[in-house]
């Protein structure tokens, strides 16, 4: 789900969380708001949304963010410009890495607060 050279990431797990759910019960039979999930560790499920493959849901939107070949561009459909257009503007605002840091720890605490929250 990054880009092998940079370390760029192209997947929001905030913004993205539906499609991460989508993608997790599509590849692993995994569903995120069940008993099985909550006993997940959180290096676990890095590992996880780290090996979403290209066929679910959110594989297909990092492949479109991901493009770079012009002339694949060039051919996109409206929808699929319109999503890698949002990327590009968006990743143009990119955070330092202490925001992403700050930004990836409020993620983890709120991983944690809904795993044992028992709403599912």
């Amino acid at each position: 789900m990054t880009h092998p050279a940079r370390g760029e990431s192209y997947y929001d797990l905030f913004e993205d969380w539906d499609l991460v759910v989508s993608s997790v019960l599509e590849q692993y039979g995994i569903r995120i708001y069940s008993a099985e999930f909550k006993g997940m560790k959180w290096l676990e499920f890095s590992a996880l949304i780290s090996g979403i493959g290209p066929d679910t849901a959110l594989g297909r939107i990092v492949a479109i963010r991901a493009e770079t070949d012009k002339e694949v561009i060039k051919n996109f459909s409206d929808d699929q410009r319109r999503i890698w257009r949002e990327w590009r503007n968006k990743s143009a605002k990119q955070k330092s890495k202490e925001e992403i840091q700050d930004y990836l720890e409020m993620f983890k605490t709120a991983f944690v607060r809904m795993a044992g929250d028992g709403g599912g």
